[in-house]
């Protein structure tokens, strides 16, 4: 059996997701992070961004806008300001508030339409 962590992904409004991980790719202030078992312990502030959470069963993607990431003895904290699992996500409606804020000239409602949309497709 891999060596796993667990990961806690919670919104302001919500848990999002929880269980066990062998990798977590999320984008910080710094960079895009992996983190796996045993890393060394960190603490981050989230730029929004989709985040990649690799299970025993497959990939479990989000779309997460700003917070914090938090790791230590094997555990991993997302701490999110707004959190949706791709699978949530309405691709329509996504588009359409794409659109919305390109025609607006609404850069941080574009980057969040263009966030969740990558998590959808994953494309990153």
């Amino acid at each position: 059996m891999a060596a796993e962590l667990h990961v806690e992904l919670v919104a302001a409004d919500r848990s999002v997701w929880s269980g066990e991980a062998t990798l977590v790719i999320a984008r910080t202030t710094s960079g895009d992070i992996g983190v796996m078992p045993g890393h060394q312990p960190l603490l981050g502030v989230l730029e929004s961004g989709p985040v990649t959470i690799k299970t025993a069963d497959g990939n479990v993607v989000a779309a997460v806008h700003g917070g914090f990431i938090s790791f230590a003895d094997d555990k991993l904290s997302l701490l999110a300001e707004i959190a949706e699992l791709a699978d949530e996500i309405d691709v329509k409606r996504a588009e359409r508030a794409l659109e919305r804020a390109k025609a607006e000239a609404d850069a941080a409602a574009e980057r969040r339409a263009d966030v969740r949309l990558k998590a959808v497709t994953g494309v990153h």
